[in-house]
């Protein structure tokens, strides 16, 4: 059984944002649905709601929408017309191809003075003596049966000859009952029927019950001998199960709400066989490689959606467009954008590209176009281009190939630039206390002697004319 919950109503409330509180309108159609409930507590506003082609058996649960104004209950299950006196707001009610007999129901519609359009078609109350007449004189203020306009002449005459009319639905209406009643018998002991045949027809069951522990040897070897007649007898099980399919489908029988459900429940079966059927034939499909073991990107379109892959110069970024389904919702796709590809998940399937040049994960961004449903990666180019610059291998040392060491270690050493190295049997020490020699050690303060001073050009003295070299004066530094 399908229940209506919240997660549905929110998937079908995508024009609203997924708001159901304000929501206006709604379609809950062709989804296997067997009782109205929770709409008239979360959606207090709606104003239309599509509910047709469910198998729901009674109108309920709807009284709370006052702006209700359409009502769609068509191919449904429904017999009475009942439970929409509160809908102050109704102006149309469809009910096309149900099972309404009880023509009097109408007259719970008095109440909605707005209702304007009825569809009764495919009801069995229309095959009734006098139910137009019946119907346009119970509910003045309908403007439209089934479709047809109704003119003053026909209103004017429905009211002639009413109680006639009324007395001759209310015999029509107990003949209906009472078949009806007898249509819910025969649909019982053909339901009770069917499951005493699946219990006769379970291996290993004779219908009686065994309590004695002396019959458990006889209970075994009937269980086998069972088992080897069901081994021997797949081929005529087939044979009969699609007798049986063909009986079905080609068997006349009545239609009442207990074959409408009899059928749906048989087709859910075979679904559901069939489903079993592909899984047990379907093998399961190698992962996809999308990385190779080296490293490399592989480009990749599961989806098989078209795309162009463009270079703006100008912004200085790569554009990718990829050609999205219209009409999908854009929570059924991811996107993961790295330095060197982009990958795009749509439903599940892969689309994976490798970029032209290297991007900015952080500053792309994706936009999804409101009328062609296309979705468009932008991503800008990264200002330069990471490489891996190869490391030249230098000898080891030869304290180092004395002592040992962990890989790890050999690795770090092997990685460093090889470097020159002096001959350290040619190597001398400087000695830097005697850089700048001294004339005694009671001389005070460094100087160069006259001796070391350097030497003046030719013809010319280091000392002035005048100079007077007095030892009193210190000498400068």
């Amino acid at each position: 059984m399908v229940h209506i919950t919240e997660d549905m109503v929110r998937r079908r409330a995508e024009h609203n944002e997924c708001e159901i509180f304000s929501l206006e309108e709604i379609s809950l159609h062709q989804q296997d649905i067997e009782r109205i409930e929770h709409i008239d507590r979360w959606c207090r506003d709606l104003r239309i709601l599509y509910l047709q082609n469910n198998l729901i058996p009674r109108i309920e649960n709807v009284g709370r929408l006052k702006k209700l104004e359409y009502l769609n209950l068509a191919l449904n299950n429904i017999e009475v017309i009942e439970n929409l006196e509160g809908c102050e707001s109704l102006q149309k009610l469809d009910l096309t191809v149900n099972f309404v007999g009880r023509l009097s129901s109408v007259e719970s519609l008095e109440h909605n003075v707005y209702l304007t359009e009825l569809f009764l078609v495919g009801n069995p109350c229309t095959e009734l003596e006098g139910y137009r007449q019946y119907v346009v004189a119970a509910l003045p203020q309908l403007k439209w049966l089934d479709g047809t306009e109704i003119s003053r002449s026909e209103r004017i005459g429905a009211s002639q000859g009413l109680e006639e009319v009324k007395r001759r639905v209310q015999e029509q209406e107990k003949e209906y009952l009472m078949r009806r009643a007898r249509e819910r018998e025969e649909a019982q002991g053909k339901e009770a029927r069917e499951q005493e045949g699946d219990e006769e027809r379970k291996p290993g069951f004779d219908g009686r019950w065994y309590t004695d522990i002396n019959n458990t040897a006889r209970l075994l070897e009937e269980e086998k001998e069972n088992r080897e007649a069901e081994e021997n007898m797949v081929s005529t099980d087939v044979d009969d199960e699609r007798r049986r399919e063909k009986e079905f489908w080609h068997t006349p029988c009545s239609f009442t709400p207990e074959s409408r459900l009899e059928a749906h429940r048989h087709l859910e079966e075979e679904k559901k066989k069939k489903a079993k059927e592909k899984e047990k034939e379907k093998k399961p499909k190698a992962p996809r490689t999308l990385i190779t073991a080296e490293g490399r990107v592989l480009n990749v379109n599961e989806p098989r959606l078209d795309f162009s892959l463009t270079e703006d110069e100008e912004n200085n970024t790569v554009v990718l467009n990829l050609e999205v389904y219209r009409h999908m919702d854009t929570s059924l796709i991811d996107v993961d954008v790295q330095p060197t590809y982009a990958r795009v998940k749509v439903k599940g399937k892969i689309f994976q590209m490798v970029l032209p040049a290297e991007v900015k994960p952080d500053s792309s961004t994706a936009q999804r176009s409101q009328t062609t449903g296309h979705l468009v990666l932008t991503m800008p180019r990264a200002e330069g281009e990471i490489k891996v610059t190869k490391t030249v291998p230098r000898r080891p040392r030869a304290c180092e190939t004395r002592r040992s060491s962990s890989p790890r270690d050999n690795k770090r050493r092997n990685a460093v630039p090889e470097r020159l190295e002096v001959d350290p049997s040619k190597h001398t020490a400087l000695d830097f206390a005697h850089i700048v020699p001294r004339h005694s050690t009671k001389e005070g303060p460094l100087e160069t002697s006259r001796m070391e001073r350097p030497p003046t050009a030719a013809g010319h003295s280091s000392f002035s004319d005048g100079f007077v070299d007095d030892s009193d004066v210190p000498p400068l530094v």
